[in-house]
Parts: C-alpha cells; sequence; structure tokens
C-alpha cells in the first residue's frame, strides 16, 4: 500500500523581509518532506507555505517551522493587509493521499501541543477543533492580533469563554505572547485561497463586492434605518472581502473557496467580474495563492475551452481565462498539487 501523503499550508506574518521568511522555509527543509511553494505577499505582509511528504515527517517539519517563526518574528511590529492573530497565523493540515482527515486531526493535535511547550497561546480549529463555535477560523481570529490582550484578560465582548481562550498554551498577554500573538493550526480540506483582481486602486468596489459574494453575506438596514438584518451572499462555500493592493495600483476580492467542487474558480470569476461591470468596473485577471487540485483547473478550462481538449489544453486555457498569470507567472508544474508533487523538491 502506498505512504499516507499529507499536505501543511502554513502562512506566516512575514511577506517583506524574505531572508526571513528563507530561515523560517529552510526550517522545514527535512528528509521527506517536499517544498511546493513559498509565496510571500507584501501587501499583506504574509507568506503561504506549502509542503507535503509522509505524516510523521511533515509532523516534524511544521514543528520546526512553527518553531523558527516564533523565533524570527515580531507581532508587536507587525502590520499588513490580511486579518492575522500572530506569527504564524494559521497551519492547517489536509489529506492527500492514502490518509483520512482523522489523521491530520491527530496531527495538528500533537503539534499544537507540543508548540504550547513554548508558552504561547495555540488556538485549535477546523475539524481539530474541541467545539462548534471554534471550528471556524474567521471567528477565533475575531479581533485579530490587536485584540489578544483584552481577550487573555477577559475584558473583550468579542469572544464568549466558548471562543476567548487558547486550546493549549499561555493565557497570560506576557512578554512571549506579545511577541508571538496567537497561532491557529488544524485540519481541513483543500481550501483554494483565490484572488480576483479589481482595476481600480480605491478598494471600494472591492469591498462591496466581497461583502455580496460571501456565503455569510452582508449586514443590510430597513429603508428607514431602523433595522438592520442579514442577506445571504450569492456563492456557497466561500470566505471573501475587499482589500486594497497597492504594489500593483489595483484592489482584489481575496477570498477562500472552501468546496470548489460546489464554486469553482471560473465559477467565483464569472460572478465577481459581470458585478464589476454592473458597477461600472472591471476585472484585470486573477490570482492562486498556494497550490490547486489537477481537477479544479481541468473544470476551469472545459468551461471555458469545451470538453474536446486534453488536460494540458485545458490547463492553458484555464490559466489565459481566468488571467492566473497576471501579477505573476503561473506554473501549473509547480502550482498544480498532483504535478508539483512529482516535480517537487527539497
Amino acid at each position: 500500500m502506498s505512504k499516507a501523503i499529507v499536505e501543511c499550508v502554513p502562512n506566516i506574518s512575514e511577506g517583506r523581509d524574505l531572508d526571513k521568511v528563507n530561515r523560517i522555509v529552510d526550517a522545514a527543509r527535512i528528509d521527506g518532506v517536499k517544498i511546493l511553494g513559498v509565496e510571500p505577499d507584501p501587501d499583506y505582509n504574509r507568506t503561504v507555505i506549502t509542503f507535503a511528504g509522509t505524516i510523521k515527517e511533515v509532523e516534524s517539519a511544521a514543528i520546526l517551522l512553527i518553531e523558527k517563526a516564533i523565533d524570527e518574528i515580531d507581532m508587536r511590529i507587525h502590520s499588513g493587509e490580511h486579518p492575522r492573530m500572530g506569527c504564524v497565523d494559521v497551519c492547517p493540515f489536509i489529506p492527500i493521499s492514502n490518509a483520512t482527515m482523522d489523521d491530520c486531526v491527530e496531527v495538528a493535535i500533537r503539534v499544537a501541543k507540543k508548540i504550547a511547550r513554548s508558552d504561547v497561546p495555540v488556538f485549535l480549529y477546523g475539524f481539530a477543533s474541541t467545539s462548534d463555535e471554534r471550528t471556524s477560523l474567521s471567528t477565533l481570529r475575531k479581533g485579530e492580533y490587536e485584540g489578544l490582550s483584552a481577550r487573555l484578560n477577559n475584558s473583550t465582548e468579542l469572544h464568549g469563554d466558548a471562543t476567548r481562550l487558547p486550546d493549549f498554551g499561555s493565557t497570560q498577554w506576557d512578554e512571549t505572547s506579545q511577541k508571538s500573538g496567537g497561532i491557529t493550526i488544524g485540519a481541513r480540506d483543500i481550501l483554494l485561497a483565490y484572488n480576483v483582481n479589481i482595476v481600480d486602486t480605491d478598494p471600494y468596489v472591492a469591498q462591496q463586492i466581497g461583502s455580496i459574494v460571501r456565503s455569510s453575506g452582508r449586514l443590510m438596514k430597513s429603508a428607514d434605518g431602523e433595522r438592520k438584518f442579514r442577506t445571504k451572499g450569492l456563492l456557497q462555500h466561500v470566505q471573501g472581502m475587499g482589500v486594497p493592493l497597492e504594489s500593483h495600483n489595483m484592489s482584489q476580492v481575496s477570498m477562500n473557496l472552501q468546496n470548489y467542487r460546489v464554486t469553482n474558480l471560473h465559477h467565483a470569476y464569472d460572478t465577481i467580474e459581470s458585478l464589476c461591470k454592473n458597477m461600472g468596473s472591471s476585472t484585470k485577471g486573477s490570482e492562486l495563492v498556494g497550490l490547486v487540485p489537477l481537477e479544479a483547473m481541468i473544470a476551469a478550462g472545459q468551461w471555458y475551452g469545451g470538453y474536446d481538449q486534453s488536460d494540458e489544453e485545458c490547463i492553458e486555457t484555464a490559466i489565459k481565462h481566468l488571467g492566473l498569470d497576471s501579477i505573476s507567472p503561473f506554473n501549473p508544474n509547480e502550482r498544480i498539487i498532483e504535478w508539483a508533487l512529482k516535480e517537487g523538491s527539497q
């Protein structure tokens, strides 16, 4: 039987000091682990790192990387456009082949307990969460790093007892916690971090569209302003928000596609493109952060180019119509999970 393969996608709160990013990534370069992607973003001041391998080796690599990030990153001086709570804002484990979600939950809990020995606050989320209230990353991250002090001191209105405290590690706002922030570790299915570019430098249009498409929808007011109510979003299994992308003189609708079989890349892109047109703006390609399953790319290619294409032709069609190389080159051999696992190296 083939070995069980899992993927780990830590998001670290550093995207500008590339020497620091490289030192953190190098900590995970061990035998049995393939580094599949390192994607720093200076606007978000965040780097998405992707590696895969057998369960034991990925677990060891994750611990080494998180420990190095705790050593290298000081959250007291961090700023960036993306929501974050700590130096390793999130570190999910994802089953890829011959591995189960239970395997990933067990890894997440072991890693969380190990990291907690460094006296930093550690939260569990996703399938590894300890209660339904703690499943959502956005719920646990509410208030972000700046709200952790009040949270740990029980003086916040953003969190009740169900979500306020970490699962493991320090519950004190001391120097160690102030430097590291809160670290969130969990297990989840494959998620596509997908951003659609908007030509406007002002993020207003992107913010409006983000609130329209995300599954949770947006808060509305009645015509007389007396009542508030929530309207559901257009897309299922999607988290979304609008952000400025100053380094490229545009803005983005930044999304997590939590179930790409329900809302795929082309579905999200075409919806946003249509909304942009209705609002007098336009899209300018899109961006995938991290890796993408071959199945998702083929589905997009077939949507735009029909079913009489080879896999390679489908990929080319998807890249072209989604504008996936609008910000940086999109190399399918490095960015498609199945192909990267064949090509990847330490």
